[in-house]
């Protein structure tokens, strides 16, 4: 149950919200829809490498579930186009904030599905962009987030620029 109810003269609008409204909780049901949406997901994304004529995909991998996610889409979408897994690049980042175990998540993630991997640091270029704007690496606020985050993007879509690929984003 979410919040407080409404009332007055629309009508109570308190109501049960399921946790999963997409995945139903049943095992054999689940497994059909959680296959019908990454059918869904690899054939748009088949579609739209078509369409971009491209031949390479670039994915930053951090070993998390979205990325993981992203990934395993990819990794269908190519072979739905009769393409090897070796046409994804899938590029670590390690930044201040990188864990061992996040880290071997994703390298241990890209060879079981045995796409090319690439290992890119950031932290010389966000040390020098804090310096350059006067920020402090010990303050952990947004800026130091999203700093990491930028510089992550702009490796893919530099890599991407240069091997003639596409950037496959966790929000695709």
């Amino acid at each position: 149950v979410m919040g407080e109810p409404v009332t007055g003269a629309l009508t109570d609008l308190r109501r049960e919200l399921p946790r999963n409204p997409f995945v139903p909780d049943a095992p054999p049901t689940r497994d059909e829809r959680v296959r019908e949406i990454l059918a869904i997901q690899s054939t748009g994304l088949a579609r739209r490498l078509l369409a971009a004529n491209v031949s390479t995909c670039v994915i930053g991998v951090s070993g998390g579930l979205d990325s993981t996610l992203a990934l395993i889409v990819a990794v269908e979408a190519v072979a739905k186009l009769g393409r090897s897994p070796k046409t994804i690049l899938g590029i670590t980042m390690p930044g201040f904030g990188t864990t061992n175990r996040t880290r071997t998540a994703a390298d241990d993630l890209m060879e079981g599905l045995g796409v090319e991997r690439r290992t890119i640091s950031i932290n010389k270029a966000v040390a020098q962009h804090f310096a350059d704007i006067g920020h402090d690496p010990n303050d952990h606020s947004v800026t130091y987030e999203n700093a990491q985050a930028r510089e992550r993007t702009q490796i893919l879509f530099d890599v991407a620029n240069q091997v003639g690929g596409i950037v496959i984003g966790t929000g695709d």
